[in-house]
């Protein structure tokens, strides 16, 4: 049952270098996590929301990525956070909640009276505190964020039917294929540790039947490959479907920004988001052209304090540039994401663009998107070096 007293810990789910090839050429450099948006890496931004937990004893970052990927980042924003974040690499996949009981001593150690559990490539407020009120109103074992989308884009995530007056979670699906409902799962969770025995329940069930789905000879033999094991467990179909109806899971609606980054578009997109959002949560963060030698900023813009920009360039909306970057005499640019080390010559026009590390834009060029996040060539990306 949900409580108030004692300590909460937080997960983040990282994902690893086998998923996100819809990220590339971008994931070839860095861990799709690691990637800035507004300045900070992505999944920074679900990190600040975790510190505003009460009672906040960890935070957790599970994934298959190598551990070495993520060593120096984890060791820097424990130190600037004064809060213990901990990355547990998985020796294989295990699903997003295999991967929870996998860890499961680990996530237990401080005793923990609520787990929250993120996807790290979910771009929103992380309205971790208002959710936790609902979740101890509730006193079930789960709370969800859900968020009401068009009808036309609900199929693309879990749908969910809620009831309307308890919030109780009735029905889910994962990306059906006839229309079930314009709610949609966030990816966002808070939990009691009675999530644990519902996860062993599901593989203790695999290990005594196995699996009773009929599957086509391609999906059988994926799962042969991949995952057959009975600790692949998904958080959606494996828990959330079977728990629906029994008075178990909740749901907190947003009605803040909410969308996933799966490609560079929407990376693009996001950036911008957590932008706009800066200027509640922290204005400092956005550059100001208030100076008489200071380049010319439009709406929301951050500037890494290594950056070096010329006080002819007009830069923003929507713009985030990283470390050691040089933007050179009457360079203009527009919701664009510009990495380290980069160098944009004069008079050169960067429009709905990435333009990535240590690459060169000569003069007078002009990279220009269309500024279609959603599409597959919507945006222009200039990969490492180029």
């Amino acid at each position: 049952m949900a409580s108030s007293e004692g300590a909460n810990v937080a997960v983040i789910m990282v994902g690893g270098p086998t998923k996100g090839t819809r990220f590339r050429p971008l994931s070839f450099n860095l861990a799709k996590p690691l990637f800035p948006l507004a300045g900070q890496p992505m999944v920074q931004h679900p990190i600040l929301a975790c510190k505003k937990i009460p009672n906040l004893a960890q935070i957790y970052l599970i994934g298959f990525y190598e551990e070495r990927d993520f060593t120096l980042y984890v060791s820097a924003i424990s130190n600037e956070l004064k809060v213990p974040v901990r990355y547990l690499r998985e020796e294989k996949p295990h699903g997003s909640a295999g991967g929870l009981y996998y860890f499961r001593d680990l996530l237990m150690e401080e005793n923990p009276v609520n787990i929250f559990v993120m996807n790290c490539d979910v771009c929103c407020s992380f309205p971790l505190s208002d959710m936790l009120a609902a979740h101890l109103k509730y006193k079930g074992i789960g709370t969800l964020l859900v968020k009401k989308v068009s009808a036309e884009s609900a199929s693309e995530f879990g749908e969910i039917v809620a009831d309307a007056e308890t919030g109780e979670l009735l029905h889910y699906a994962e990306k059906p294929e006839t229309f079930v409902s314009e709610w949609i799962n966030c990816g966002v969770y808070i939990f009691t540790p009675e999530i644990f025995l519902a996860i062993q329940g599901v593989a203790s069930e695999r290990n005594n039947h196995g699996t009773l789905r009929r599957v086509s000879s391609f999906e059988a033999l994926h799962f042969t490959t991949k995952s057959t094991q009975a600790d692949f467990v998904r958080l959606d179909q494996d828990i959330l479907t079977p728990l629906a109806g029994k008075r178990k899971l909740y749901t907190y609606e947003t009605q803040d920004f909410w969308e996933q980054i799966k490609t560079p578009g929407m990376s693009l997109k996001c950036s911008s988001l957590y932008l706009a959002q800066y200027r509640l949560t922290a204005p400092d963060l956005l550059a100001k052209g208030d100076k008489s030698n200071s380049a010319k900023f439009v709406g929301d813009v951050y500037v890494h304090p290594s950056a070096k920009i010329h006080h002819t360039a007009k830069v923003g909306p929507n713009v985030s540039i990283s470390g050691s970057a040089r933007i050179g005499p009457g360079v203009r640019l527009i919701g664009c994401i510009i990495l380290d080390d980069v160098e944009i010559k004069e008079n050169a026009l960067i429009s709905h663009s990435i333009v990535g590390w240590k690459s060169i834009v000569g003069r007078w060029a002009r990279v220009q998107g269309v500024g279609d996040y959603t599409a597959k060539l919507g945006i222009t990306i200039l990969g490492e070096d180029v």
